[in-house]
C-alpha cells in the first residue's frame, strides 16, 4: 500500500483478487436469475468445475447466502432476495488507521515478518467493499514514522532467530560483547524476540551462564541450529522480567530512584510516561520530581547524563556516584 503515489486509492482497481472476483461473478449470475451451473461458470471463468463447487460451498456455508440447485432448470439460484454481496464493512477512518499501521510496519521489510504482513494486508483489502475511496496522497504526505538511529543487523541472522524462536530450536551463536574484539560461542534457547524503543533484542536461556540473558542481534556474528529443541518454561514472562527495568537490563535488587528535573526541562518529563512505576511530584521551584522503582541503574545513569546537568539524582547513593563518575569522565575527555 505504501508505494502508491496516485491521487485517489481504489481497492477494487488496485488489488488483484481472484477468489473474491470469482464469487462476485457467481453472485451476479445468480442475481440475474440465469440459473448458471458449474460447467457454464467454469467455462466463463476459465477454471475447473471443482473450484466452482468450492466457491459455491463457501458462499452458502460461510457467507450464508441462500443458494440452492434447481433440478428442472439445471442450475443454481437464490431462494431468497439478496440485497448485496456480503463484505467487510470498514469506515474511511478505519482504513486510514490501517494505512498508518502499514507505514509503521515498513521497518519489517526484508525480514521474516514481511511475507505474512503483506499477506495479511492483502486479505484485508480483498475483503473490503467493491470500492473504498480515500484521499490517500494527502495521508501519505502528512504521516510518517522515523527512528533516531536505525539498528544495523543482518536480515539473514534476524530471520534465523525469528524462525528458531517460533519453532523452539536451540541455537549456537557466535556473539561479540560490546567493547570486546573477540567473539565467543553461546548455546542459547531463544525464548522471545522483542522490539524495545526501536531496537531488537533476543531474550533466551544461555547454557554458558545458566541463566536468561539478553542478546543484541546486530552483535551476533553467526548463528547455527544445533538440531535440538527446547521447551520454554511456562513461568517465563517478558513483562515480568522487565517489570523494574528502565530499558532491557534487569537486576536482582529493586532501587528507589528519585531524580529532580530543573524547571527548564520539567515539561519534557511531564509529557511522557517514562516507566510504569513512575510517580511525579511538582516542586515549588517549577521543577518536577520523578520517582521510579528500578532493578538496574546502568540505563537510567546514561539517561540522567543526557540531560546535561538539568537532572539531579537524590537517591540511591549508587546512582549518585555513578552519575558523578560519568560526568567527571566526560569532563576529563573534553578537558582540552
Amino acid at each position: 500500500m505504501s508505494g502508491r503515489t496516485t491521487e485517489r486509492f481504489s481497492v477494487s482497481n488496485r488489488i488483484s483478487r481472484p477468489p473474491l472476483a470469482r464469487m462476485l461473478h457467481i453472485h451476479r449470475a445468480l442475481m440475474a436469475a440465469t440459473f448458471p451451473n458449474a460447467s457454464s461458470l467454469a467455462q466463463e471463468l476459465e477454471i475447473s468445475t471443482k473450484s466452482i463447487y468450492r466457491d459455491i460451498d463457501f458462499m452458502r456455508d460461510r457467507l450464508e447466502l441462500p443458494i440452492s440447485y434447481h433440478d428442472q432448470r439445471h442450475g443454481f439460484y437464490y431462494t431468497e432476495d439478496v440485497v448485496a454481496f456480503p463484505s467487510l464493512q470498514i469506515t474511511e477512518g478505519e482504513l486510514v488507521a490501517l494505512l498508518v499501521a502499514e507505514k509503521a510496519l515498513q521497518q519489517y521489510r526484508g525480514t521474516h515478518f514481511e511475507k505474512p504482513l503483506v499477506s495479511a494486508f492483502r486479505k484485508i483489502a480483498e475483503s473490503l467493499p467493491e470500492t473504498v475511496t480515500i484521499d490517500f496522497a494527502a495521508w501519505n504526505d502528512t504521516i510518517s514514522f522515523r527512528t533516531r538511529a536505525e539498528p544495523i543487523l543482518s536480515l539473514e541472522v534476524f530471520n534465523e532467530l525469528a524462525q528458531a524462536t517460533v519453532k523452539r530450536q536451540r541455537l549456537l551463536l557466535e556473539y561479540r560483547k560490546p567493547g570486546s574484539p573477540q567473539s565467543e560461542q553461546r548455546e542459547v534457547d531463544p525464548y522471545h524476540l522483542a522490539n524495545i524503543n526501536g531496537e531488537w533484542f533476543l531474550f533466551g536461556y544461555c547454557h554458558l551462564r545458566q541463566d536468561i540473558r539478553t542478546f543484541v542481534p546486530s552483535r551476533i556474528v553467526t548463528v547455527r541450529k544445533t538440531g535440538k529443541v527446547f521447551h520454554r518454561p511456562r513461568s517465563f514472562s517478558l513483562d515480568k522480567l522487565l517489570e523494574h527495568s528502565f530499558g532491557v537490563h534487569a537486576g536482582r535488587q529493586v532501587h528507589d530512584v528519585v531524580i529532580e528535573f530543573l524547571p527548564e526541562v520539567a515539561d519534557y518529563i511531564r509529557e511522557k510516561r517514562w516507566h510504569p512505576s513512575q510517580v511525579l511530584r511538582e516542586l515549588p521551584s517549577g521543577g518536577i520530581e520523578l520517582r521510579l522503582k528500578l532493578s538496574s541503574l546502568s540505563e537510567v545513569q546514561r539517561w540522567v547524563l543526557c540531560w546535561g546537568g538539568k537532572a539531579v539524582v537524590h537517591s540511591p547513593s549508587e546512582l549518585i556516584h555513578s552519575v558523578r563518575d560519568g560526568a567527571e569522565s566526560i569532563l576529563k575527555t573534553h578537558s582540552e
